[in-house]
């Protein structure tokens, strides 16, 4: 089985959810602690083994794209200054020539539209799909964890989560068939379900692994929720003819797109930082000491 080499990435949201933050900034740039939230969505590709990363962008998102350019006046600044180990620091973030593409969703015709945008770059190989606006705090990471279920068996993989049953009419969540090891079979999907007809407490989390056709079926998707081209729509159409695993993976995540959501991840970022973690911890609890709680 030929391993999973190509990612997408879909960041030409307009992240309305955060707003006025992302009124000039991409809300994929809104930083975690010391660094912006795509930088932990790219490094968990890297660590799963992808080796060339799709991001699918819009009108004003330029920002993300600089960010993974060298910066040759910050760094001879740094240089000049002897600063090295920051400099060593941006270098080590920076990815290798030709491991990023950038393509263009002209229109915010839903995420399958943006997945169909990125077609001629991905082929005919099976990919990955990240939603940069959920980080998944895991070890290993959680795509790492689903391309391992993939070489066990094929097919098409989504990350899932539990739930509380009175949650589930936020997500879209799974029919669950046989359990097999870490993969679970599934038999369908179910978007935002009431919690009394919910198939299951198991939500899709923003993360797939999915096989080329799903293209050539978002190609004649017609619009779903929301007048939008709905990727969801054009998986429940090739699940009648390949086979769909959820993982319920090991880790936590955080909708970043949410502004609570947002804050928990700053949170659990700052208090497992390598080198802020201890500092974090106190400035924490001297908040919640200071405003009484």
């Amino acid at each position: 089985m030929k391993p999973i080499r190509k990612a997408v990435l879909p960041v030409a949201g307009l992240g309305t959810r955060v707003l006025p933050a992302t009124k000039s900034i991409p809300k994929e740039m809104l930083p975690i602690v010391d660094r912006p939230a795509v930088q932990y969505v790219v490094d968990e590709a890297f660590e799963a083994g992808i080796e060339h990363i799709v991001f699918v962008t819009g009108r004003a998102k330029s920002a993300i794209e600089d960010y993974f350019d060298r910066a040759f006046e910050l760094e001879s600044i740094l240089r000049a200054k002897d600063k090295l180990d920051v400099l060593d620091m941006l270098e080590a973030a920076r990815p290798a020539p030709g491991t990023m593409s950038f393509v263009r969703q002209q229109m915010p015709l839903g995420l399958g539209h943006a997945i169909w945008c990125a077609r001629d770059i991905i082929g005919d190989e099976a990919f990955a799909v990240l939603l940069p606006d959920v980080l998944i705090q895991g070890e290993p990471g959680c795509l790492a964890q689903m391309t391992k279920v993939y070489e066990q068996h094929g097919g098409n993989v989504i990350a899932v989560d539990n739930v509380p049953r009175a949650e589930v009419s936020k997500y879209g969540v799974i029919a669950p068939g046989e359990r097999s090891g870490d993969a679970i079979t599934m038999r369908g999907m179910v978007e935002k379900p009431k919690p009394q007809h919910a198939p299951s407490t198991l939500k899709i989390t923003g993360r797939y692994i999915l096989q080329p056709q799903i293209l050539a079926l978002l190609e004649d998707q017609k619009s779903g929720a929301g007048g939008e081209i709905q990727l969801t729509d054009a998986m429940a159409r090739l699940m009648q003819s390949q086979p769909f695993y959820a993982l319920e993976y090991q880790g936590t995540d955080f909708d970043c797109g949410d502004k609570l959501g947002y804050l928990r991840a700053i949170a659990h970022y700052a208090l497992a930082h390598g080198t802020l973690g201890a500092g974090a911890r106190s400035v924490l609890q001297k908040a919640l000491e200071e405003t009484g709680s």
